[in-house]
């Protein structure tokens, strides 16, 4: 049976087709309301997880997996849909930089698990701050924030940091020294 914490994370899954349908019918405002939703419900499922000892190993598996699908159909959304306004649609190399350290988080975690039989990697600081950077991207876009392309900019700066700070925790892991 799935607990509080869990069914809100699925919640969170489960919104996404309707903020990507929000953005390719121009319902930016929509897709902003629905985006903040998402952002609630992450911090309350992770509240609830916490607070009411609901942690287990499928939200912890969930809660991350719904945040990059959400991250991710927004980056990629807001970069080629042509309802973005053009100053405020992602150069190609937003998308593609979060997209990878994405990919190479996940596949790293994957030759871990497999190679060690285990993985227990926890989100670092700069994982925290890239993912604080990247929601408020996505919301300044949103909003239609003129400046926006200075928090994308340190977005991406932010998710560089934190693949290479993610990649050299891997590496450790793989060679067997400290996390």
């Amino acid at each position: 049976m799935l607990n509080l914490a869990n069914r809100i994370t699925i919640g969170r899954i489960i919104l996404i087709p309707f903020f990507i349908a929000a953005i390719i019918y121009s319902r930016m405002d929509m897709a902003l309301i629905l985006f903040f939703l998402a952002i609630a419900s992450d911090a309350l499922d992770g509240y609830i997880a916490r607070s009411q000892n609901q942690k287990t190993r499928l939200g912890t598996f969930l809660d991350p997996l719904a945040d990059k699908m959400l991250l991710v159909s927004a980056f990629i959304c807001l970069s080629i849909f042509k309802n973005v306004p053009p100053d405020l649609r992602f150069p190609p190399y937003v998308p593609i930089i979060v997209i990878s350290r994405d990919a190479l988080i996940v596949l790293g975690s994957i030759i871990i698990y497999v190679l060690a039989g285990d993985i227990n990697i926890k989100p670092t600081w700069s994982g925290k701050m890239t993912t604080f950077f990247q929601m408020l991207t996505i919301a300044s876009v949103l909003v239609q924030f003129k400046y926006s392309y200075i928090i994308w900019n340190t977005a991406v700066i932010m998710t560089i940091i934190s693949g290479i700070g993610y990649l050299l925790m891997g590496s450790r892991l793989l060679n067997g020294g400290p996390k």
